[in-house]
């Protein structure tokens, strides 16, 4: 049985950092994980994935240059680092994982055939 549980999320003013982590167990066969974020009123939006076969990544826009991405030695715990937070970075985050195809989907590592949720952590920035 696949879980996926997020932590870290909180209050913080504009241009102050965060750390979010994501731990994942019974998710040997999953290829990708990533992270996702829904504000209110507004679409989700995949911000940042990765592979967990190669060190491939992906970045959206939106957050490139101030997002990181990472993971553990076991590919087991997944990591955003997210420095230089603006109030539109307000959201609900949530940690996914499931298998991805590199020729499927836009981005392909954020898309999987099958998602595993976490059940999100808020971020608010806000002075």
């Amino acid at each position: 049985q696949v879980q996926v549980v997020e932590s870290g999320g909180g209050l913080v003013p504009p241009g102050g950092s965060l750390r979010l982590s994501c731990a994942v167990s019974g998710a040997l066969h999953l290829s990708g994980i990533g992270w996702f974020r829904q504000a209110p009123g507004k679409e989700g939006e995949a911000i940042s994935c990765s592979s967990r076969l190669d060190d491939t990544t992906y970045y959206a826009d939106s957050v490139k240059g101030r997002f990181t991405i990472s993971l553990d030695d076991t590919k087991n715990t997944v990591y955003l680092q997210m420095n230089g937070l603006k109030p539109e970075d307000t959201a609900t985050y949530y940690c996914a994982i499931g298998r991805y195809d590199p020729d499927y989907g836009d981005p392909p590592l954020c898309s999987y055939d099958k998602t595993y949720w976490g059940q999100g952590t808020q971020v608010t920035v806000s002075s």
